[in-house]
């Protein structure tokens, strides 16, 4: 019996892959796309000092990526209206599944993890119905494909989990696509976005809707701190000297409360903020535009501008020490508040997503 015992166990024991985690592939802090000098596209992980850690190839261009909470695997999804999304070992850079967007679907470049890691959470857009949903996959099945649920609006674009809880919160855009004509607008004079809370099974908890004379200020890209306040970045779908705020703060069954920046700035954000983050501490928030080369840091909890730095086609933020790193498309890895410097041959895309 005794020797029956140990062969189980021993059988066991080799049958384990051990898994691995961030950490023991050098303990990358960021993921973001970027496109190589020779025109190929690839999935980078950056250290908090902002060297490479990796760099992962990938199909075509990508927008951001979803970073498991204990495995060294990302999901890289490709910029809408792509219908690709591939599931990467960034120990070796194998392939571990492929996200094919269901027929009529395609998704918005955006994904997250449950609290466990064991369901991923897609942003994707039913484009025949002008409907906005979140596609739900088993990410301890193989990525197969369980379900999908309303997203509470129209063109869901980011999607982000409220920490340590079974919470979701979903930037709806509010502008309708379809495949057949690219990245067009199609319903800007009924565009209504909107901001909303959806608990696992996708039952709405809140839903935050611009106000009516800010309608085409659509809601993209958000930001969750430790405390579950959300950052909200918008673009401006009108001229952009009308712009109204870009930034946004909300709190679960509150009101949203509005940020905005002295004239002059304002107007240097053309309408556009390409990303959203709080920083270390979580004592501010920023939001970037790579149209016109800024990054507008808010008070995160009065809502009070701070300042403004100026750096060319900056996109991707993400708190970095007690500050932020940024990245802009020239290849350039910039610190906002913290001593971070660096340059790679690569052009970062949108998005600085902290892993």
């Amino acid at each position: 019996m005794t020797s029956r015992r140990r062969f189980m166990t021993g059988a066991l024991a080799a049958s384990v892959v051990p898994v691995r985690s961030w950490a023991a592939i050098g303990d990358p802090q960021y993921l973001s796309a970027a496109r190589r000098s020779d025109g190929t596209f690839v999935l980078v992980g950056l250290r908090s000092d902002a060297t490479l850690a990796f760099e992962m190839p990938l199909p075509a261009r990508g927008h951001a990526a979803a970073a498991h909470p204990e495995r060294a695997e990302a999901v890289a999804f490709a910029r809408r209206p792509g219908t690709y999304a591939i599931v990467l070992d960034c120990s070796d850079g194998s392939i571990l599944a492929r996200l094919e967007a269901p027929r009529g679907r395609h998704f918005y470049g955006h994904g997250v993890f449950s609290k466990d890691g064991a369901r991923l959470y897609t942003t994707e857009n039913n484009y025949e119905s002008a409907a906005g949903v979140i596609g739900v996959w088993d990410a301890g099945n193989g990525y197969r494909r369980l379900g999908e649920f309303s997203s509470g609006g129209v063109g869901p674009h980011e999607v982000l989990r409220l920490p340590g809880k079974e919470m979701l919160v979903v930037a709806n855009g509010g502008i309708h696509t379809h495949p057949e004509s690219g990245r067009e607008k199609l319903n800007l004079r009924h565009m209504r976005p909107n901001l909303t809370y959806l608990d696992g099974k996708g039952t709405v908890v809140q839903r935050v809707q611009i106000r009516d004379d800010w309608h085409l200020n659509s809601i993209r890209h958000l930001a969750v701190d430790a405390s579950g306040q959300v950052g909200f970045a918008m673009q401006w779908q009108g001229e952009f000297w009308d712009a109204p705020p870009l930034l946004g703060l909300h709190r679960l069954g509150e009101t949203a409360r509005f940020c905005m920046s002295p004239e002059a700035v304002h107007l240097g954000m053309k309408g556009y903020a390409g990303s959203v983050a709080y920083c270390g501490s979580g004592m501010w928030i920023a939001i970037s535009s790579p149209r016109g080369g800024y990054v507008e840091r808010f008070d995160a909890l009065s809502g009070a501008y701070l300042g403004a730095v100026g750096a060319a086609d900056v996109c991707g933020i993400s708190g970095a020490g007690m500050g932020m790193m940024a990245t802009t498309g020239d290849g350039h890895v910039v610190g906002i508040q913290t001593k971070i410097a660096a340059f790679h041959p690569l052009a970062f895309d949108n998005h600085l997503v902290a892993i």
